[in-house]
């Protein structure tokens, strides 16, 4: 565990100075070739886990010292052994004597052991109390940067407190059934079978009571189920295709979305995405699922002209980029690495995508506008500025549970999305 510790500390001093998480581990693994699924997991596990509590720990850690530490890795390893102490299993006798000697491993940690003990020794003799006196600031009681909580609390003034806390809780797990291959009932069965418990939700989306890994699924490797959230798994139903439509998925990677479309309907589907390496995971999926698409293009959706053939699509998925803000529990490094002055930019490039991708919709045609996010500047703002600049444009009633005006808000069910299904005159 001393070495999970130590990388899970160097993951998130990278993350807090501008890295993705998934990148980090990603360099972790080349690094060390050697290390077992065990201690991946673990390493995983504190640095989601941190990042998850960031907020609440930082303030925490801030008490318990007397002056800020120079030694950013120290630091980073106190945090990851608060939030073992307050957050895993672990003995906390033995919490404090692994990260004592991890701290003699850094390069500035000799002569700190002292420090490292008594700091988390009195953490655990205070512990309520530097839990109340941490929670009477808010980035301490939600662990999220001051600006998003308060522009959840402006945009969903009854519901940030429940938005706030749902990024926080662990992901669940949930199925895609390829019901070209096999009924959910028939899945559902064959789960019941290796004594995994599901619950149904919208869709056919089965949630996992208890995660496992994917090699666990019964015929996952035979393309007879797909691991998505419940809340993306509303995207295909929702671009109404039918067999023989010619369809568009831009921004497609990593290829869950385009994949659902394949098993909804024998469409000719063009798969875009402007990072040839991100495609590679789509074709890996649809070898997966033995699925073809008609076309795969490296691109930008912005600009059409450098990739479209001339023929208008009859449906449009624009799953366009944005801030993410929907998807934190998955990726609690989100928001220590977003400024809220992203959403200015990101706006911009969804307008920009909007606009290029209706000029090549067939009159009739439909494009589903998503988003990961839970931010208004993203979503509906953006839908009603494209509104005003199209007049052949208008908006089609969706209905899903738990959505108001095309907002999916994230809870322990499945995470948060916006949809939008615009029609062409």
């Amino acid at each position: 565990m001393i070495k999970a510790q130590l990388a899970a500390a160097s993951a998130i001093g990278k993350v807090l100075t501008g890295s993705s998480l998934t990148g980090v581990l990603q360099d972790v693994w080349r690094a060390d070739p050697m290390l077992s699924k065990q201690q991946k997991g673990a390493i995983q596990d504190l640095s989601y886990g941190v990042l998850r509590f960031y907020g609440q720990l930082q303030a925490i850690l801030a008490l318990l010292l007397k002056k800020p530490l120079r030694d950013k890795s120290l630091q980073q390893l106190l945090l990851v052994s608060l939030y073992q102490l307050q957050y895993s299993k672990a003995s906390p006798h033995t919490v404090v004597d692994q990260a004592v000697s991890a701290s003699r491993a850094l390069a500035h940690g000799q002569g700190m052991q002292g420090l490292v003990n008594a700091v988390l020794r009195n953490f655990i003799r205070q512990r309520e109390r530097l839990l109340q006196q941490a929670a009477t600031h808010e980035d301490g009681l939600y662990s999220y940067p001051q600006w998003w909580i308060d522009k959840l609390r402006q945009q969903y003034p009854e519901k940030f407190h429940t938005i706030l806390q749902a990024g926080n809780k662990r992901p669940p797990m949930t199925l895609r059934v390829n019901q070209r291959k096999i009924s959910v009932a028939a899945y559902r069965d064959l789960l019941t079978e290796k004594a995994m418990q599901t619950e149904l939700l919208w869709s056919g989306a089965l949630q996992l009571n208890q995660p496992v890994a994917v090699e666990h699924l019964p015929g996952f490797s035979a393309g007879l189920v797909t691991v998505q959230d419940a809340g993306a798994q509303l995207a295909a139903p929702f671009l109404d295709v039918h067999d023989g439509m010619r369809v568009l998925d831009a921004c497609a990677a990593p290829g869950g979305k385009s994949t659902h479309v394949l098993e909804l309907a024998d469409v000719a589907l063009t798969i875009l995405d402007n990072e040839a390496a991100r495609l590679t995971q789509v074709q890996q999926n649809l070898q997966r699922l033995h699925m073809t698409a008609e076309k795969m293009v490296c691109g930008d959706a912005s600009d059409p002209d450098a990739w479209w053939d001339g023929r208008c699509y009859d449906r449009i998925l624009a799953d366009v980029p944005c801030s993410a803000s929907g998807v934190v529990c998955r990726h609690p490094d989100i928001k220590w690495l977003r400024r809220e002055s992203d959403l200015v930019k990101f706006a911009e490039i969804q307008q920009a995508i909007l606009h290029a991708l209706w000029k090549i919709l067939s009159k009739g045609g439909k494009l589903l506008y998503v988003t990961c996010s839970v931010f208004a500047e993203e979503n509906t703002m953006q839908i009603a500025k494209f509104l005003n600049h199209h007049p052949d444009a208008s908006l089609l009633p969706l209905s899903a549970a738990a959505m108001a005006d095309g907002q999916l808000l994230p809870d322990i069910r499945h995470d948060g999305f916006f949809y939008n299904l615009l029609q062409k005159a």
